[in-house]
């Protein structure tokens, strides 16, 4: 049998293999529905600023990306509260200072 190439995150994985317990079936279902939903998207409409979609685009075409998967990065990232703010950060590391 010929031997399995594995990341270094598969490995970590077998090595802690024991450690793992299995979770409920409600806990486990309530996961799967939750991957699910991720995984559906709903086509919508919108209009956007004639200069605004070109900035979007040169960004996205500088990050490798299709422009309408860069607008759903910025929408995700907005609505998990992973977007940071140029200006909010600096902001923070002014009162940090100052504190």
């Amino acid at each position: 049998m010929k031997a399995l190439n594995l990341t270094k995150e598969e490995n970590e994985i077998e090595k802690d293999f024991e450690k793992y317990k299995p979770v409920s079936k409600g806990t486990r279902n309530h996961i799967e529905r939750i991957i699910e939903g991720s995984r559906k998207s709903r086509p919508i409409s919108l209009r956007i600023n004639k200069v605004d979609l070109e900035r979007l685009k040169k960004k996205a075409d500088k990050n490798g990306l299709p422009y309408q998967t860069m607008i759903n990065v910025v929408i995700h990232k907005y609505v998990t509260d992973s977007y940071l703010d140029k200006e909010e950060i600096d902001k923070y590391l002014q009162l940090k200072k100052a504190g």
